[in-house]
């Protein structure tokens, strides 16, 4: 297969602008290295690439001066380094190369937010574009496939998930070590590494358990006494798998019925392929008892790729109240309300009773394998 063109590419190109950072987010191995190597080649600028985990990148960063950046610069016009959180004060440096260094232009991309935010959030502040980069999209997809063949990867996708370098992978063992191996050597580092959590058991632990609730709502009291540690350290453990892009908090809508419940979130993966690697199980649809959480979870993580490369502003949330009525997906945006409903099979719902009595100008559309891929195009 040839390199799918990624979405977010045009919105990087487009705000890669003279003293100004451009920040790229996302998980290892979701091809930000590739994306940002293919968008430098084909601009006529000499570029600067500089890789985080170098040491000696390190030590030529160390001195923060104006003289040292230029004579690191030389005649390059674009600076890039990948891994930028690795670098100690990289958003003091980064200022600095910024606010004295007329027309430099700098990229950079790091694997987890929580460093790059806390380093070099504050320093850039007016200064930075943010973007986050997700595994492949069914719009990137798109580029290579018809309607016809489409219903069928996306049964493989669930399985699996969209990581790039599965599409080179056409043996199911090969998805499985890859898969396995991205779990068991990359899945906790940033987190390991950044917060010195000793115990990535527990961490590990608890994914194992978000896995076995997509789509229901978590206590996080109750996730607290099954894994021995307390509702505050739970609490900080989803926060950190949030910033290094393996789950995804979504919260309860209220806005007027007492009926609503809205105390708890629901967790999802940022994809499929970690989720079903957490409980080791890649068992094809057919037999499968979680078909239904596979395609919440997995219409989810396009939808948040699809806000994200279409620079959608959405508040996003589910809905359920007391007597059991419930809406998988809401969106909040542009003034009103959205509420999708996630079916793999082309099952007739109706609008639930309290839903249109609460909010009668909101929309309701079930998302099912018919109509996916229109929701989800750009």
């Amino acid at each position: 297969m040839n390199y799918l063109v990624r979405d977010l590419s045009k919105n990087i190109v487009k705000k890669l602008q003279p003293n100004k950072v451009v920040i790229v987010f996302g998980a290892r191995r979701v091809g930000k290295t590739v994306l940002v190597k293919e968008l430098l080649d084909q601009i006529d600028e000499p570029v600067l690439s500089l890789n985080g985990e170098d040491i000696n990148v390190h030590d030529k960063l160390a001195i923060r001066s104006v003289e040292n950046y230029k004579q690191l610069l030389g005649s390059h016009k674009i600076l890039y380094i990948d891994e930028a959180q690795k670098i100690p004060e990289i958003g003091l440096k980064l200022k600095l190369m910024i606010d004295e260094i007329q027309g430099l232009k700098i990229i950079i991309s790091g694997s987890s937010s929580f460093d790059i935010h806390k380093d070099a959030g504050e320093p850039l502040t007016g200064r930075k574009y943010s973007f986050n980069l997700f595994a492949l999209s069914e719009n990137e997809y798109n580029q290579v496939e018809n309607n016809i063949s489409k219903i069928d990867k996306v049964r493989e996708r669930m399985i699996f998930g969209n990581y790039p370098e599965l599409i080179h992978l056409p043996d199911r063992q090969d998805k499985i070590d890859y898969l396995s191996e991205m779990v068991s050597s990359y899945l906790l580092k940033d987190i390991l590494v950044y917060e010195s959590i000793k115990n990535s058991q527990k961490i590990f632990n608890l994914l194992r358990l978000i896995a076995f609730q997509i789509g229901g709502e978590v206590s996080l009291q109750e996730l607290g006494n099954k894994l021995g540690i307390s509702k505050n350290t739970v609490e900080k453990y989803l926060d950190l798998l949030s910033k290094v892009f393996i789950l995804h908090k979504v919260e309860g809508f209220s806005r007027n019925l007492r009926k609503e419940i809205t105390k708890n979130s629901r967790w999802y993966f940022l994809d499929n392929g970690i989720r079903n690697a957490v409980i080791a199980n890649f068992n094809p649809i057919e037999s499968r008892n979680d078909v239904g959480a596979l395609w919440e979870n997995y219409m989810i993580s396009e939808r948040l790729k699809y806000q994200e490369y279409q620079r959608l502003m959405s508040n996003n949330y589910f809905w359920r109240t007391y007597e059991q009525q419930e809406i998988d997906w809401v969106e909040e945006r542009e003034g009103s309300l959205f509420g999708y409903e996630f079916k793999w099979k082309e099952d007739k719902i109706k609008t639930p009773t309290q839903w249109k009595k609460a909010y009668p100008s909101a929309s309701f559309e079930v998302i099912n394998k018919d109509n996916f891929n229109d929701w989800l195009k750009i």
